[in-house]
């Protein structure tokens, strides 16, 4: 993957680097496991994903005497960790937790480099308020639908750890972040679970019905066109998660426009999209993953 990021010079420390990750998730995590590369082409990331909540442990700044203490998985083998990154952390999710690293040049002599760790900050929606509007989302596509909220959710989270680890490179992904976060505050926990009654119950299309404040119409306007920057900075930045396919595009479009136009009044109307939902889940040549076990 470096190799095919023009980077050969960070080859040997992310094969250092990925391998004791990966040891240290499979005596120390929960499946599944896997691996994969995001971030930028000037900052690419390394991840291994678990399905522990636990934070691993650093290193210890100072060095120890004990061989017993040189011998743990969680010492030696996220000093080497430290030693072969130019930043790394650990980003902790309601489905477990990713631990990351962004491959160094060289191998340092030591492993003073900070640990970043971060907890996702769930949207936990307000109460109801007097004067809330009843929204109907006619015949959602659950496959587009799903495949929509996949690259969202994967987009916050790059977007997040971007802001976290290079503010000053990527000061847009900083601001992206607490606008998506102001997003989701609008939607109602009963929305939520309406998708996931559809889901388990293998439909492939739902009626949504949910109350939302006529004033959240504003932020669906900032938001349309800001999921449109969202997807011009994956590209311009060659960002190593997808922005939306044709598809996601248009049936994003068409929500948006519902709550917008039904907020001011107007009746509903069910998503009838041509879009073949064929891309929906497109993998962006530039990206990686792959499964551990």
């Amino acid at each position: 993957m470096c190799e095919r990021l023009e980077r050969p010079d960070l080859v040997e420390c992310a094969e250092l680097g990925v391998s004791e990750l990966v040891a240290n998730a499979v005596l120390h995590g929960t499946e599944p496991i896997t691996v994969r590369v995001r971030g930028t082409a000037s900052h690419p990331r390394i991840e291994v994903h678990d399905g522990s909540i636990e934070p691993p442990v650093p290193p210890s700044t100072g060095d120890s005497d004990d061989p017993d203490d040189l011998l743990t998985t969680f010492g030696r083998g996220l000093s080497i960790v430290a030693r072969s990154a130019l930043a790394w952390g650990a980003s902790i999710e309601s489905d477990g937790k990713v631990v990351w690293f962004e491959p160094a040049p060289h191998l340092r002599d030591d492993d003073h480099v900070e640990w970043i760790v971060d907890r996702l900050t769930e949207a936990v929606a307000a109460p109801t308020p007097v004067g809330a509007v009843t929204v109907r989302l006619l015949c959602v596509d659950l496959v587009l639908y799903s495949s929509l909220h996949l690259q969202y959710t994967e987009l916050r989270r790059e977007l997040r750890l971007l802001s976290l680890g290079h503010q000053s490179d990527y000061p847009l992904a900083g601001d992206l972040t607490a606008m998506f976060l102001s997003f989701e505050r609008q939607f109602p926990a009963s929305f939520r679970e309406q998708v996931a009654r559809a889901l388990d119950a293998g439909e492939r299309t739902v009626d949504l019905e949910f109350a939302m404040v006529p004033e959240a119409s504003s932020i669906f306007l900032t938001m349309s066109e800001m999921f449109d920057l969202a997807d011009a900075f994956c590209r311009a930045e060659r960002l190593l998660s997808a922005a939306r396919t044709p598809a996601q595009r248009e049936f994003h479009s068409w929500l948006l426009d519902e709550v917008v136009r039904q907020l001011a009044g107007e009746p509903a109307l069910p998503w009838a999209g041509s879009a073949s939902t064929a891309d929906v889940a497109a993998t962006p040549p530039s990206s990686a993953s792959s499964q551990v076990g």
